[in-house]
């Protein structure tokens, strides 16, 4: 993994008055807020730390540009296709900023000696610029890490030791500035698309939660119907209360103010046995989605709505309910493990099977650039 440090240029917080405003507008209105002095320039290039505190929980990652080729060579994996529309949607905003204002989120397997050195600065220095998000009660701190032997102490380590990393938030942002890394000449020194700030967070920082599926209509099954249906594929428990599912190869279902435990019935995974990770998520995409209900693509069928398991269980019920026929299935999340045995093997997940924490905010650390 070869990575550089970057001149960031950060937000004045003492003009912001409410963060969470602020920062959720970034994406569009960057070029506003620059115009109008919200951001300053750091004086001199770094590697950054970057802390995230809030819910019981502490994150700490290091904030630096990656190389594009490694990308190109399979040394930064995807476990997702991209989207030609949503990457056209990227390069317009690329154009527009002239900045990238959000890292890209990668997480790798731990090096000691990595978290030896952040911890450390962290002891040791002041951070120079914090954030608090009223929304999520999180605290964002941030270290500058500018003096030339700890980076290249750095660079080392991630260039001997760290021989591959996973992409877990950014593949849009990722494709779209190597696209235009080739159109402006791969050979090109002066070439600014080379490198993409990403946010280096290793694997015992990361958690993987459950991505849940809100779905209109049965399809003109009664729910008697769709229950019978359900029963060929599942061992299904009626639940006294609202629950998630407790491990993998289990799902929890709201339909008709019921809830529902299914468990894959062993003759279904079976037909699996000789792929090498069977995801429920895959599962319930053929079996339920496709076969049953006929949803040939969930990435764009709007009958299906998707919901972050970082929210309360109640949430989902009460949105389910808002509408009249829907129903929804909560699942197992996918465990790191295979996350990164389907990364490895080249192969990619289905659409919105992961939430990844930490979630990294746009426009706290920028890097602006000239073409």
């Amino acid at each position: 993994m070869h990575i550089q440090p970057f001149q960031a240029v950060y937000p004045d917080m003492g003009l912001i008055t409410s963060p969470d405003h602020f920062f959720s507008t970034v994406k569009e209105k960057f070029n506003d807020y620059w115009e109008s002095g919200f951001y300053h320039r750091l004086p001199h290039e770094g590697m950054y730390i970057h802390r995230i505190s809030g819910a019981g929980r502490t994150f700490i990652g290091l904030i630096a540009c990656m190389d594009v080729n490694d990308y190109m060579r399979g040394e930064v994996k995807k476990h997702e296709n991209t989207l030609a529309a949503s990457e056209q949607k990227q390069i317009h905003l690329l154009l527009k900023r002239s900045s990238q204002v959000k890292p890209i989120m990668l997480t790798y397997p731990n090096v000691a000696e990595i978290d030896k050195i952040l911890a450390a600065y962290i002891k040791n220095n002041d951070h120079f610029l914090e954030a608090t998000f009223e929304g999520t009660g999180e605290l964002h701190r941030f270290w500058e890490i500018c003096d030339g032997a700890t980076v290249q102490r750095l660079q080392k380590i991630f260039s001997e030791k760290v021989p591959a990393t996973y992409i877990a938030d950014g593949h849009h942002r990722t494709s779209s500035t190597v696209t235009m890394y080739e159109r402006h000449g791969a050979e090109n020194a002066g070439n600014v698309f080379r490198w993409l700030p990403c946010a280096l967070y290793p694997t015992s920082e990361v958690e993987i939660f459950d991505f849940n599926r809100i779905i209109q209509g049965l399809n003109n099954f009664s729910p008697a119907s769709f229950m019978a249906k359900l029963s060929k594929l599942f061992e299904i428990d009626v639940l006294e209360e609202m629950q998630k599912p407790a491990k993998k190869h289990e799902l929890t279902l709201f339909l008709e103010q019921e809830w529902y435990r299914l468990a894959w019935r062993p003759e279904i995974l079976e037909e699996y046995k000789k792929q090498p990770v069977v995801l429920d998520v895959s599962l319930l995409n053929e079996k339920v989605m496709g076969d049953i209900l006929h949803i040939k693509d969930v990435r764009t069928d709007a009958r299906v709505k998707y919901h972050q398991g970082t929210k309360p269980l109640s949430d989902l019920r009460n949105k389910t309910l808002k509408g009249e026929g829907r129903f929804a299935f909560c699942l197992f999340p996918v465990t790191l493990k295979d996350f990164l045995a389907i990364s490895d093997a080249g192969g990619t997940l289905p659409p919105k099977s992961t939430w990844f924490e930490p979630r990294i905010r746009s426009g706290l650390l920028v890097r602006r650039f000239q073409i």
